[in-house]
């Protein structure tokens, strides 16, 4: 064992003092672009933070670190009547934050889900049995639903337009949930059928010879294997959800008019209120930070496991 063991020893070269430099070079070169690059990921949502609590010269003179560059102030929060002088009190402008706010919560929640369900379905049944459509097949399908994603939004514009305002869904929360689920489906679509196809189809094979039906092995045994890809999808779905902004602004008017139609909409008879603007984009930046905290270990096992390339 001795012998053995001098041997190995022997056969591993060992690490030299140029080597060790090398590896920290390297390292640190690593780390400080990554650094770099999360510095400019972050800094324009810490520019809007910061923005919500500066005054007009503030703005203007671009004034970067608080207490240093500026004295912060709730001009910003105070016009919705989020600050905490005025948060007691009754405001207009937080009541019409709030509705705003809602409309884009049920709208999101309510497309993202809608579309995880149907998605889901629809990559298993091609990942699982083949399809034909006069000359298509499972591949030419699954190219079809990518292929939606290829026209701009301005080239629906005008028959989405017609069509609303003939099923009478002009200015309705019902409206935007049906399109936003058809604008995040093809995407859910293409990232669950990568998830299923690397499921081994014998664990389904097994539970139905045990006595399951086809939709008990997918919702038992398919299901809680990919449930960190469906995690993943559910999240992109609702961050492009959430953000989007031309159908909204074309197709509402007051019931329905989501955040992001709010957020553009500060500006008054001297420009743009930029302080109002960054406080409504801080409050609509914050849920979605919230939803990526708490389900952080599901994106990272849906990113580890393929769910999204």
């Amino acid at each position: 064992m001795a012998v053995l063991g001098s041997r190995f020893e022997d056969a591993v070269p060992m690490e030299t003092g140029q080597d060790r430099l090398r590896r920290i070079l390297v390292r640190t070169i690593v780390y400080g672009i990554l650094a770099a690059w999360a510095f400019i990921c972050l800094f324009p949502i810490y520019w809007t933070v910061t923005t919500s609590f500066k005054l007009a010269p503030n703005v203007m003179q671009g004034h970067l670190i608080p207490f240093v560059d500026f004295t912060p102030q709730w001009r910003g929060w105070q016009s919705l009547g989020l600050s905490p002088d005025s948060i007691f009190q009754t405001s207009t402008v937080r009541a019409e934050f709030v509705k705003r706010f809602m409309n884009s919560v049920v709208a999101s929640l309510s497309a993202s889900s809608l579309a995880l369900i149907l998605g889901s379905t629809a990559a298993y049944g091609l990942t699982r049995f083949n399809y034909r459509f006069l000359w298509m097949g499972n591949k030419d399908i699954s190219f079809f639903f990518l292929s939606q994603l290829i026209l701009p939004p301005v080239v629906l514009a005008l028959p989405f337009l017609v069509l609303y305002k003939e099923l009478a869904l002009l200015d309705s929360l019902v409206g935007l949930i049906l399109l936003y689920t058809l604008m995040v489906l093809p995407i859910v679509i293409w990232i669950m059928r990568d998830q299923f196809r690397g499921i081994p189809v014998d664990l389904e094979e097994a539970a139905l010879v045990d006595g399951l039906s086809t939709w008990g092995a997918f919702l038992r045994i398919v299901v809680p294997i990919a449930l960190p890809g469906m995690v993943a999808a559910f999240i992109l779905s609702l961050i492009l959800c959430w953000n989007e902004y031309f159908f909204a602004a074309l197709l509402t008017s007051t019931d329905a008019k989501t955040l992001p139609v709010m957020v553009a909409s500060q500006t008054g008879s001297q420009g743009i209120n930029w302080w109002s603007m960054a406080a409504l984009s801080t409050a609509a930046i914050a849920p979605l930070v919230i939803v990526g905290i708490l389900l952080e270990r599901y994106i990272i096992a849906g990113m580890a496991t393929g769910a999204v390339k």
